[in-house]
């Protein structure tokens, strides 16, 4: 538990620095600014459909329902609520940190073609790159945790998670909805936050779980 809460509490001052970043408009914005400068190819029809989608892994109504969903089967398949309390617990505490700090910073989006902060805009950190990492990231340890899985598929579901959260990440900045430095902090985040959900699924075991 204390080695969880250090990586959670390592990751979460990760987020925190990119947050200053943000905020006294530091280098990482220069990095912001070449790589919303750039030129992006159009996606129309099929391409255009498929890149959607893809956006739409890390799109809060679709990775909740998916969560819950699952957590709800996992919870009646082995009587116990556990399942089902850590995807809520996840949920809120991951619309509780990233809210605050996008109402908070009020950062417009690339889109806009300016970068400013108290300006209304919901830009930092980036739901979509947070959720896609909690979200199935939980999705995935909780297969792991009651379903038996071992180490090898374990690991798989890891990089599954991984390229998921990558791949939100490369969409999003094709189709220039958000910053980089948006992504990056929401990758902490949603990292930080993982950690502890996992560390506190552990220190207080359910007599349903599988060893």
């Amino acid at each position: 538990m204390v080695r969880a809460a250090r990586w959670s509490a390592a990751l979460f001052a990760g987020f925190l620095l990119i947050t200053h970043q943000v905020i006294i408009n530091g280098p990482l914005i220069e990095i912001d600014k070449w790589i919303h400068d750039l030129e992006r190819p159009e996606f129309r029809g099929v391409s255009g459909f498929i890149i959607r989608r893809l956006d739409d892994l890390g799109l809060r109504g679709v990775t909740a329902t998916a969560l819950l969903i699952a957590a709800f089967y996992i919870a009646r398949r082995f009587k116990t609520w556990r399942p089902l309390n850590l995807a809520i617990l996840s949920l809120i505490s991951l619309n509780l940190v990233v809210g605050l700090f996008k109402f908070g910073l009020g950062r417009t989006k690339p889109k806009v073609g300016i970068d400013l902060l108290h300006f209304g805009g919901m830009s930092y950190p980036s739901g979509h790159a947070s959720n896609a990492l909690l979200t199935w990231g939980v999705l995935a340890y909780l297969i792991y945790r009651y379903a038996h899985v071992d180490r090898y598929r374990g690991r798989l579901a890891s990089a599954g998670v991984a390229t998921i959260s990558l791949t939100v990440c490369i969409v999003s900045l094709v189709r220039d909805t958000h910053w980089f430095s948006d992504l990056l902090g929401g990758l902490f985040i949603g990292a930080s936050l993982l950690v502890l959900v996992i560390a506190v699924d552990r220190y207080y075991p359910s007599n349903s779980q599988l060893s």
